[in-house]
């Protein structure tokens, strides 16, 4: 999934370090992603700590996260349920009417493709209703509809608007394959909080923070496929369709280091990880001045090319610097 601040090709880097810090064995970690969004991170040291605790805001994130970590054990029949979802008939629905040109101005979805969503969505909450699915089935299939409907979405990687003409991807047929997830011997917990209540709640060894860099809310970014994984029927606002939305703290430069501070304050976790590029609403030096504050300090820093999808950023650069700040509380 084309994703914002995804750290997928970072996962070396961020492995790596995390180990060279926290020790090689993790293997008694519990291991907390407080801003999960795809839970790539998460997933990266699902099969090498004891628990994982994975975290976001968004429904979307949830569903993924719900999937691809709270999933440990296989689902016997998913291949029969991926071929009996994708085999609905297609329905006009939410998505059809305020989504696609079928029943609205906005064309995030061909108007074929929209349908198969709403005739998959429907028939995948059909299956839950029916008890015919436990929960890590529903999860799985939901977070399979997310994946598979982004790379058929007529946007540019983010959901914040939509292209004026369906784009070669978007005229591709929708097709539902699955979300398959790492297998696993313990269970883990995920959550759909806000990070500042959260973190009074929990506690463990490593402490893995990725929140927003900068004034773009993920509910606006990503609002679609909060969407279609609530699925519960609203009136879309202006001319992207924009549900209300919770709005993060991390994304107001008056806001932003209260927050951050009292996060690291309230966390009871030895080691912390803040991954945070050099454009972000917080400085080098002010995330350095807070954290100097709790424990033993350190910087590591890495140089990767920019998301194409912000191109029309004010940061015109071809790259940018992610920075790992690391405390030892």
């Amino acid at each position: 999934m084309n994703y914002i601040g995804s750290k997928y090709k970072l996962i070396p880097f961020i492995k790596e370090n995390i180990h060279a810090v926290a020790s090689n064995d993790l293997s008694g970690a519990i291991f907390c992603d407080l801003f999960a969004g795809t839970g790539i991170v998460g997933r990266a040291f699902k099969k090498a700590v004891h628990k994982i605790i994975s975290n976001d805001l968004e429904y979307y994130s949830f569903v993924l996260n719900q999937n691809y970590i709270g999933n440990i054990q296989e689902i016997p029949n998913k291949e029969e349920l991926i071929d009996e979802v994708n085999s609905v008939a297609l329905k006009k629905g939410f998505i059809y009417s305020h989504y696609s040109l079928g029943g609205s101005s906005r064309q995030y979805f061909s108007e074929t493709n929209a349908q198969k969503i709403d005739a998959m969505r429907l028939k995948i909450e059909e299956l839950k209703l029916s008890q015919n699915i436990d929960n890590c089935a529903y999860y799985f299939l939901l977070a399979s509809l997310l994946e598979s409907a982004d790379k058929v979405a007529n946007t540019a990687s983010v959901y914040g608007a939509f292209l004026k003409r369906l784009k070669k991807s978007a005229q591709k047929e929708l097709i539902l394959k699955g979300a398959d997830f790492d297998l696993s011997s313990n269970a883990n917990e995920v959550y759909q909080q806000d990070a500042s209540e959260l973190i009074g709640k929990i506690s463990g060894d490593i402490l893995y923070l990725d929140p927003p860099y900068n004034a773009r809310q993920y509910g606006a970014n990503y609002h679609l496929l909060n969407t279609i994984a609530i699925y519960t029927p609203f009136a879309p606002k202006g001319k992207t369709g924009l549900p209300s939305y919770q709005k993060s703290s991390f994304c107001y430069r008056a806001k932003i280091l209260n927050a951050f501070e009292n996060l690291i304050k309230t966390a009871r976790f030895k080691y912390i990880f803040l991954s945070y590029n050099n454009e972000g609403l917080m400085s080098e030096t002010e995330i350095g001045n807070i954290l100097k504050k709790y424990g033993a300090y350190s910087l590591i820093t890495k140089t990767y090319m920019r998301f194409k999808a912000d191109s029309k950023r004010a940061h015109k650069a071809a790259h940018t610097t992610e920075c790992l700040h690391i405390l030892i509380k």
